[in-house]
């Protein structure tokens, strides 16, 4: 059967009969915009009125998408990471505005000895890409990866311009929470984030939770050769191979390391539930991630207009995407987030009060203005 032509998915779990909507959408997106499996969740006030799931876990269709399941929700990922820099931040751990050498020494090599934390979360840094060609599965070492970013000769001048960091930044990002705080990121972000929260999203999965991820489709398409010049783009979506998720996303390897720009895992309830906090000012059920004042600063505009890397327009806070007329998150101007592969989405309306999250594992269909997580986004409106 081909994508945009499926048949009706029962879906699973529990909905406020005023978002009925969503549960609408979201059956249409199996029906006629080819979903294969996906779950979706959405908070108001704290409170969960969606809780959905449906699909497939596997391309076969042999293994049905379950409440635990989670998946690969990409560059969704990309925030969490920065909410962990954040708190150390708060703690005065961590300057926005110091050199990434104070914490880093190695890092000032190559003219980035001026290159700040601010401009690394607003993508501002001039390392979206490695020159060098790396191996295939470097980026399961995070020692050799961090090392080659240190290296590296930006792209552009650091605090020039912007270009978003899709495969770097988590990379960068983490780096600078284990130079600080002495963990690894997904140790540190399960510690402070994802258990006080009791929240299913993790960075480096044990063997025993493999078997409840869903894999995820990628769609066959030509070599980043055949797509690319050679040159920055394609260093970043391919250097090393394998490091977008391409022929990697459904391994063992995969799964285990911590890559925290393109490997969390989570589900929707999972991704709705951290938002909830953040769209409460940062606390939520006696759990406190950041102060408002904190969260007032992530969702301000650090970057914005024509991005190097996309060639489109990109608009970013402090590791978050804000929200822009080519891509809207809902019609607050105040809403943050971050889209990921396949059109997974999580992000917070704190005018609304409302935290939603999409978490599917279709990788078919626009990258930029991905028309199931429209749908089901504009159901969420029409409801309230």
């Amino acid at each position: 059967m081909s994508a945009g032509q499926g048949a009706r998915e029962e879906i699973h779990g529990c909905c406020d009969q005023r978002f009925a909507g969503l549960r609408e959408a979201l059956e249409v997106n199996f029906e006629e915009r080819g979903e294969h499996g996906a779950a979706l969740a959405v908070t108001l006030e704290g409170v969960p009125v969606v809780d959905l799931w449906g699909g497939w876990a596997d391309a076969p269709r042999t293994r049905r998408w379950q409440r635990d399941t989670i998946v690969d929700v990409f560059s969704v990922g990309k925030p969490m990471a920065a909410i962990c820099l954040l708190m150390l931040l708060e703690r005065g751990e961590v300057d926005l505005d110091a050199p990434v050498a104070l914490y880093w020494p190695e890092f000032a090599a190559a003219g980035k000895g001026a290159t700040t934390v601010r401009m690394i979360l607003g993508h501002r840094a001039g390392l979206p890409a490695i020159r060098h060609p790396l191996p295939p599965e470097a980026m399961y070492d995070w020692q050799g990866m961090t090392a080659a970013l240190a290296a590296e000769t930006p792209w552009w001048e650091p605090g020039t311009r912007h270009g978003y960091h899709v495969n770097t930044f988590g990379f960068l990002v983490g780096e600078l929470v284990r130079r600080v705080s002495g963990e690894p990121i997904g140790r540190f972000f399960a510690r402070m984030i994802a258990r006080p929260l009791g929240a299913d999203f993790q960075f480096g999965l044990a063997p025993g939770e493999h078997a409840r991820v869903a894999d995820f489709l990628f769609p066959e398409m030509p070599s980043f050769d055949a797509v690319f010049e050679p040159g920055m783009v394609r260093n970043a979506y391919m250097n090393p191979p394998g490091i977008s998720g391409l022929g990697t996303v459904n391994t063992a390897p995969w799964r285990a390391a911590e890559m925290p720009s393109t490997n969390g895992h989570a589900n929707a309830r999972a991704v709705a539930r951290i938002y909830s906090a953040l769209a409460a000012g940062g606390t939520i059920d006696r759990v406190s991630l950041l102060a408002p004042a904190t969260l007032a600063l992530a969702a301000s505009e650090v970057s914005s207009g024509p991005d190097a890397l996309l060639e489109r327009p990109s608009r970013f806070g402090l590791g978050f995407q804000l929200t822009q007329p080519e891509r809207p998150l809902g019609p607050s101007p105040n809403a943050y987030g971050h889209f990921g592969a396949g059109g997974a989405l999580g992000f917070a309306d704190p005018d609304a009060g409302l935290a939603f999250a999409y978490t599917p594992n279709q990788g078919y269909g626009p990258r930029w203005q991905n028309p199931r997580n429209r749908a089901v986004i504009d159901a969420l409106y029409d409801s309230l």
